[in-house]
């Protein structure tokens, strides 16, 4: 099987796809980052292709960042100045070639993920 990543995002205070949220994808190797992708979710909170497709996939460690700021202030969720939820880093291991789903659930105030298929 070859390997891929993808990713999703939920308003759970709505009970919706986010759409607009900008992604970027590191390869996270010590302490260094190397920028991978860049992608935004659509109408359907996706992006629209595997944010690492398979051509590109390796494993390692990486971390996606969810600018969720952008989102919550376009929506009219963002709260006061300085914003709670702003940047949002998942760091987590592709440890073999296979399909890893990698959402993001979100709210002004509180967010959550899980190894999704």
């Amino acid at each position: 099987m070859t390997g891929y990543l993808t990713t999703h995002v939920l308003d759970t205070a709505h009970g919706c796809p986010a759409e607009g949220v900008p992604i970027r994808l590191y390869r996270v190797d010590g302490d260094r980052r190397q920028l991978v992708a860049e992608a935004e979710t659509n109408a359907d909170g996706r992006t629209n292709a595997p944010i690492l497709p398979a051509d590109t996939f390796e494993t390692g460690t990486y971390e996606l960042v969810f600018s969720a700021g952008t989102y919550l202030q376009a929506t009219g969720q963002a709260g006061p100045d300085p914003m709670f939820l702003d940047e949002i880093p998942i760091r987590f291991g592709m440890s073999e070639a296979s399909h890893y789903h990698v959402p993001l659930l979100l709210s002004p105030y509180a967010f959550s993920t899980y190894r999704g298929s």
